[in-house]
């Protein structure tokens, strides 16, 4: 009887010895698992956050995306970890990784395990947008990115051509100027029907210009930068409707992005600017917007 104790007692002790190392195996697999997880997630989160951050700086150049992906893999404290950015006209395609130390399996001689994640990040036509201003140019009109153009705000011709003012806020040279001030807070889309604003409103233009002036921070020429209110997005339009040779009311076909130039005098009638590529705000549409130089950013993987 005693014999029959000492063999279930040690059968016992064998089953609770493998047990425990089961229960040691699966607390490390959970605590290396975690860490190889949040290691990934964190890793993945950076790689998200630099390819959208660089895509912005396509239609800049290739340095620039460079540069800010390298910011934003210094700030998330991964500097070291960043292998590759792959930049096209189009597209910023970033790869991170590092080895993510683990615990249980240290025990075994594996210190760390490689964790390595992928992101890519894409420019497209904006299609949908808010902070228009209520000026609009005709899609006929040949777009030059860096070539000067004087647009005029009346009902005439430029320079560049037809460059229509638009009630965006309803009729009105309050509406009219705080829409250009500020840029419009409602959304527009391609296919909306916007009526045009009748008359030369030369003076709310020239407090609404002026102001966006003196309200940037940078220097004359400082296109790349991301604040500055010298930057306008216009509209890009097809006439709607005519009437006794006077534009009524057009249809949005896209946007673009206007950069002004210099303060507008007294007797100015006109904005003297450039168009630019960049890349802001915005949505894109289901179908392939046309390329008016004014961009959204998305992530594509």
């Amino acid at each position: 009887m005693k014999s029959f104790f000492a063999k279930e007692s040690g059968s016992m002790l064998v089953m609770s010895a493998v047990a425990m190392l089961f229960v040691l195996a699966a607390t490390g697999f959970v605590v290396d698992g975690g860490q190889l997880y949040s290691t990934k997630s964190h890793l993945q989160k950076t790689a998200n956050a630099a390819a959208l951050s660089g895509a912005q700086e396509i239609p800049n150049s290739q340095a620039a995306v460079e540069g800010v992906v390298q910011e934003v893999m210094a700030a998330h404290n991964e500097a070291g970890s960043l292998q590759s950015v792959n930049v096209t006209s189009t597209e910023v395609h970033v790869t991170v990784g590092r080895p993510a130390p683990v615990f249980f399996a240290s025990l075994f001689g594996q210190e760390t395990i490689p964790v390595e994640v992928e992101a890519k990040a894409a420019i497209e036509p904006i299609a949908r947008a808010t902070k228009a201003v209520p000026l609009g140019i005709d899609e006929s009109i040949p777009l030059v990115y860096g070539q000067d153009y004087d647009l005029k705000v009346d009902s005439g011709d430029g320079e560049g051509g037809h460059f229509g003012i638009l009630a965006l806020g309803g009729p009105g040279a309050q509406s009219y100027q705080s829409s250009l001030t500020y840029g419009y807070q409602g959304e527009l889309a391609i296919g909306d029907i916007i009526q045009t604003q009748t008359g030369n409103i030369a003076g709310p233009t020239r407090a609404g210009i002026n102001h966006r002036i003196a309200n940037c921070p940078y220097p004359a020429e400082g296109l790349a930068e991301r604040d500055c209110s010298r930057v306008m997005l216009v509209i890009v339009y097809v006439p709607h409707e005519k009437s006794n040779k006077q534009l009524k009311s057009i249809r949005i076909t896209g946007f673009a992005y206007f950069y002004v130039h210099d303060p507008m005098g007294k007797n100015d009638d006109s904005i003297r600017g450039t168009f630019i590529r960049r890349a802001g705000p915005g949505e894109a549409g289901e179908a392939p917007a046309p390329d008016k130089g004014a961009y959204t950013v998305r992530l594509i993987k």
